[in-house]
């Protein structure tokens, strides 16, 4: 089996009763939409497997360790580089740390510490994440925010951010500013 085919099975096994936050869709469909964004760059099967892993340290029991026993260090670090901090260090109490403080480690690490392959798959993360906010926002309007843990400001303020920086790292993959300059749309037409 490949490793893109056993990371879709592993994430499958892991996110099976997930849904995507206010919705009834499975959340092995945004693993997918990820991939399929990370895939547009022709990458490697390492890559691939990293954006349906994206997500299994923050949102499953898994932990960063096992995610490397399984599928290797290459795959393992672009997993740990899309993970919130107290996730990887699983600490005991699930939000600690405000949101806000949490996200400016995020962008202090897109900006100055990630790899190409981190920027490829946080980047297609937070795409599809902000392509997901403007449907729901088209559909059911500004409801929509009570589903977030933080403001439709604070929300502006994080997704222009990281917009911006896929735009300034254009120079380590061509996609990168092909996602921020479609961030930077949807960030116009949603806040």
């Amino acid at each position: 089996m490949s490793i893109v085919a056993k990371a879709l099975v592993f994430a499958t096994e892991h996110h099976q009763h997930q849904h995507r936050k206010g919705t009834k869709i499975p959340y092995m469909v945004h693993l997918l939409n990820v991939c399929k964004l990370v895939a547009e760059n022709n990458c490697s099967d390492e890559l691939l497997a990293s954006a349906l892993l994206h997500d299994i340290v923050e949102d499953t029991d898994v932990t960063i360790g096992e995610v490397e026993t399984v599928f290797g260090k290459q795959v393992a670090e672009i997993v740990r580089g899309a993970t919130e901090l107290d996730k990887l260090e699983k600490k005991a109490i699930e939000k600690e740390g405000s949101w806000q403080s949490r996200k400016e480690h995020t962008i202090h690490f897109l900006q100055h510490e990630a790899t190409t392959d981190q920027l490829l798959v946080s980047g297609a993360d937070k795409l599809d994440n902000l392509r997901s906010i403007a449907y729901d926002h088209k559909r059911i309007g500004e409801k929509l925010w009570s589903r977030f843990n933080a403001s439709k400001e604070q929300q502006a303020w994080y997704y222009n951010a990281i917009a911006n920086i896929l735009m300034d790292k254009g120079k380590a993959s061509e996609l990168l500013p092909v996602m921020g300059r479609e961030m930077i749309d949807l960030c116009e037409n949603v806040f």
